[in-house]
């Protein structure tokens, strides 16, 4: 009798045990953190084929996402299927792509926007569109501008398609880091 009230105690503590790991990670999973596996090619070479990311759910229900960040949304034509680009366009702007550069257009200015803080001067952003943003929507790109599907083919991001901006490089290993936001 006694085996099996140890058994039965075992279990119980173990039960317990997941009880309570699931109450503490299905919220953090579901409303502040979520994994994100970066696929293809179209963010490098600052994200490559695979890199494990945490996506931080939480900052944007405190504040509006910024130009620069690199944020995962849900892509407008199958909102089943994630995507990971760069806000280049902020809500109410009128975004330009010319001659290899992008301009800004907002508040009664216009300037190149200066990319090489994150990628070589040398890419150049193929294209001749511009876009004007409501004020709900960002315009994104990837950072292999000649790989990548983003705004300059299926155009804005809605603020309720983005999911998260990516805050942390978790694998590879020898790469971990926070994902930080250049200035401009």
């Amino acid at each position: 009798m006694t085996i099996l009230k140890q058994t039965l105690s075992f279990i119980w503590e173990v039960m317990k045990i997941a009880i309570i790991a699931l109450l503490i990670v299905v919220p953090i999973r579901f409303f502040l953190f979520q994994p994100f596996l970066v696929k293809g090619q179209s963010m490098e070479p600052n994200f490559y084929n695979s890199d494990y990311l945490i996506v931080d759910e939480l900052s944007y229900r405190f504040r509006e996402p910024l130009r620069g960040e690199v944020v995962v949304f849900k892509y407008p034509q199958d909102t089943s299927q994630r995507y990971i680009k760069r806000i280049i366009g902020l809500p109410n702007e009128t975004i330009k792509i010319a001659d290899g550069k992008v301009f800004i257009l907002g508040d009664n200015k216009q300037y190149i926007l200066d990319e090489t803080s994150y990628f070589s001067d040398s890419i150049l952003t193929l294209g001749n569109i511009t876009i004007s943003l409501e004020e709900d929507e960002y315009f994104v790109l990837g950072d292999n501008r000649q790989f990548s599907s983003d705004s300059r083919r299926w155009g804005a991001v809605s603020d309720d398609e983005i999911v998260g901006r990516a805050f942390l490089r978790l694998f590879p290993f020898a790469t971990v880091s926070k994902i930080s936001t250049p200035s401009y």
